[in-house]
């Protein structure tokens, strides 16, 4: 122990003596240039505003310094460390490709800077500035500090769109309601390109194929000495006339065997089969026009639009059987025509992936699973996708009183993916970026819990999936099944139940025929986080009405059985309500409310196993373990490693603030708070029943985290400390820590690693 305390403190020391001596690559008479500042002086303006332009006058300022991690320039300590050595060697191309060689004070261009700066503040409408500056030393490093003088800020007084009788200049006037550019809003050149933007997309939506933004030309006068302009947007005189006309679509051509490396095939021989107004050349017949009939959003005649042009890439991509999709339009001569061409390169028919996993849960759970997946593409002509998969997987549990009780797991899965609304006798069409999905689900599973029990696991499910955009995602699946039955339920495992009779709804045979419904919204699913961005899923599940009719109904003192197993009846509503708020650039605050409540009825007096809520753990409660919380303020006596508590309803909630710290790595601090609880009371489990007294029985956890994000994906350590546990007689909070005391420490610190962010 004294010999690594020993290793460490040696390679701290000399990493902070590396840290220290990062100029001693910098020649005689120059400087390690540290980086430079902005006074930004704008009387004028508001606190917020000025700190907006002076962030960005900042970063306009060339060049960078040497990157930091921490307050270090690790790359720079790496370069100078490694700068001896020769270009071609082990230690050279290291140096070439994690070092970074010091940025000089001599490569700074002060005019060059300052011109810069002073032609952005213009740009935003602040004419007559002056910028200026200078260079400071400092032994052997460098810094620059530039003071910005904003003049008057202009603003907009009038504007004024094409007046003349053509398409393009009506089309145009159309749009001003819509304009970006306001009297009275400040002068603003990205404020002129987004307008130029905005007109440009706008016009696109309504047939003009050749219209170019540039062709916008905003001519400004600023003579009249009130720190106002007047605008007129003008289109240019060397504007083209097939740019002031709409065009629409005559024919559509479809090459869906398409190599890059191959000559174009698009010529008058070879127009394919015409399928309800399409032509698809598919000399191998691997397709069935059907799929296209579905993707394609043009049809011949129809105006040219960019938002179908847009939509029928999406859709071919969204297909998963391309591997590229391009397409052009062509122009038919004297006429306001273009041909459509899509030109689709296949992926590889059948795909075989195999994948192993390892996993070490807060239960003291610690596995390995291995995977498989063949998928095989356009299964039957129409873009079908068929999926198997199957895996293998074991867990050891170290520690508590069940150490050693290995779990073994293994099952299949296949699914079925068509690309469209599959209904009997009804052809279903959709518009949109996103082809609808019809999706059969089968899937089978054996859990073996040694020396306790085994459990035989079936479902399927019959269903589509659809989505109205990025941000908006449906899910319905009529019919879902599942079909759990226990098979060599150990002695000992009925032993356990006779002091934890909670156990038993681990091994329920359960039937579940029910009809989900489940609503997304992602504001982040953008892929660019709003100030304030916004995250809503809603799920409403309901069982046991056909199978309660085909039986006669039941009730749980006479529970009916299919297939030997009682089958459940209960209705589940749940809502998972996010909110996240961008603090400065990088740093965030998140925040997250889950509310589920199950109604068992009829045949059931709780919902089942599969189908119960439970808190704690990584995602959840993260200062107690999984599955150890509730319900209500029931608390099982003894060793807590092996219970598996689980309820009806459940209510979460979660604050999250998440402070970027340097580079990748981001810090976190956190607040969770809730619990589970059942529907109708359960004796063996006293406190267990939801009742008014609800938030008196919440509990509560804090604690701190950090987070690697390196984009493809997250790996996070958290660590928990429970400050009101609602078991207790009198649950205040943070009663009874201990820091200093090793058994409490075991008992209340929780340490969570995981992959992603929990929430």
């Amino acid at each position: 122990m004294n010999r690594s305390r020993n290793y460490f403190l040696l390679g701290g020391m000399t990493l902070l003596l590396a840290a220290c001596n990062v100029t001693k690559s910098v020649p005689d008479g120059d400087h390690l240039y540290t980086g430079a500042s902005v006074e930004l002086r704008a009387d004028s303006l508001d606190k917020r505003t000025k700190k907006v332009l002076q962030s960005d006058l900042q970063g306009l300022t060339r060049p960078k310094p040497n990157g930091r991690l921490l307050g270090i320039p690790f790359k720079l300590v790496i370069y100078n460390a490694l700068r001896n050595k020769k270009p071609n060697s082990f230690w050279g191309k290291l140096r070439d490709k994690q070092g970074q060689p010091p940025v000089l004070l001599s490569a700074v261009d002060l005019n060059l800077n300052t011109t810069n700066l002073d032609a952005f503040l213009e740009n935003k409408g602040f004419f007559r500035s002056e910028v200026s500056g200078d260079s400071t030393t400092k032994g052997k490093k460098g810094s620059v500090k530039y003071v910005a003088i904003a003049g008057p800020r202009y603003t907009i007084d009038s504007v004024i769109f094409p007046g003349d009788t053509s398409a393009m200049a009506q089309a145009i006037r159309e749009s001003s309601k819509e304009s970006l550019l306001k009297s009275g809003a400040p002068f603003d050149l990205d404020l002129i390109k987004g307008e130029r933007t905005r007109i440009d997309a706008y016009v696109k939506e309504r047939g003009f194929y050749f219209f170019s933004p540039d062709f916008l030309l905003a001519q400004v006068d600023s003579t009249d000495g009130l720190n106002k302009v007047d605008m007129r947007l003008v289109l240019k005189p060397e504007t083209p006339a097939e740019a002031d006309e709409p065009y629409r679509i005559r024919n559509v051509y479809i090459y869906s065997g398409y190599t890059l490396n191959a000559a174009r095939q698009d010529t008058s021989k070879n127009i394919g089969k015409l399928y309800n107004g399409y032509y698809v050349i598919d000399p191998r017949n691997r397709y069935r026009p059907l799929l296209f009939d579905h993707a394609m959003q043009f049809r011949p005649g129809d105006l040219y639009n960019r938002t179908d042009h847009n939509q029928t890439l999406n859709r071919l991509i969204n297909l998963n059987q391309f591997r590229f999709v391009k397409n052009r339009f062509e122009p038919i001569t004297d006429s306001n025509y273009l041909d459509a061409y899509y030109y689709l390169t296949p992926l590889p028919k059948k795909s075989l992936r195999g994948e192993i996993n390892t996993t070490s849960k807060s239960n003291n759970l610690n596995g390995i699973e291995l995977s498989f997946s063949w998928r095989n593409r356009n299964t039957f002509k129409a873009g079908e996708l068929l999926s198997v998969s199957g895996y293998i997987g074991s867990e050891t549990q170290f520690g508590g009183q069940f150490k050693g009780y290995n779990t073994y797991r293994t099952g299949a899965e296949a699914n079925l993916l068509i690309p469209r609304f599959a209904v009997p006798f009804f052809d279903v069409r959709t518009r949109g970026g996103y082809m609808p999905q019809t999706k059969f689900t089968l899937g089978y599973d054996v859990l073996n819990r040694r020396k306790l029990y085994t459990l035989n696991s079936f479902r399927g499910s019959f269903g589509y999936v659809w989505q109205e955009s990025i941000r908006k995602r449906h899910e319905f699946n009529p019919v879902s099944i599942t079909y759990v039955q226990p098979i060599n339920v150990t002695q000992e495992y009925y032993d356990s139940i006779r002091n934890k009779p909670y156990l038993s709804n681990i091994i329920d045979s359960q039937f579940v025929l029910g009809t989900n419904y489940n609503y997304n919204y992602n504001d982040l699913a953008a892929g660019i986080q709003k100030t304030n961005s916004f995250y809503f899923n809603g799920l409403v599940d309901f069982a046991g009405n056909v199978a309660g009719l085909v039986t006669g109904g039941g009730n749980a003192q006479d529970p009916k059985r299919i297939f030997s197993a009682v089958f459940d009846q209960y209705i589940k509503l749940e809502t998972d309500v996010r909110y996240y708020r961008r603090i400065g650039t990088k740093s965030s605050w998140a925040n997250r409310v889950i509310a589920g409540f199950g109604m068992p009825y009829g045949n059931s007096v709780r919902l089942p196993y599969v189908k119960q809520y439970f808190a704690g753990g990584n995602n959840s409660l993260r200062a107690f373990r999984s599955r150890t919380l509730g319900p209500g303020t029931y608390r099982p006596k003894g060793d807590i490693t092996f219970t598996d508590q689980t309820g009806d309803i459940r209510l979460e909630f979660n604050t999250e603030f998440r402070p970027h710290i340097s580079g990748p790595l981001y810090g976190a601090l956190f607040m969770d708070a809730g619990n589970i609880w059942l529907k109708n009371e359960d004796p063996s489990r006293p406190g267990s029943k939801f009742t008014k007294d609800w938030f008196k029985q919440l509990a509560v956890g804090v604690g701190a985290g950090v987070r690697l994000d390196i984009t493809l994906f997250v790996i996070r350590l958290d660590v928990g400390i429970p400050v009101r546990k609602p078991w207790e007689a009198d649950p205040r909070w943070f009663q009874g820590v201990e820091i200093r005391d090793a058994a409490w420490r075991k008992s209340n610190v929780i340490y969570n690693l995981a992959i992603g962010y929990p929430f």
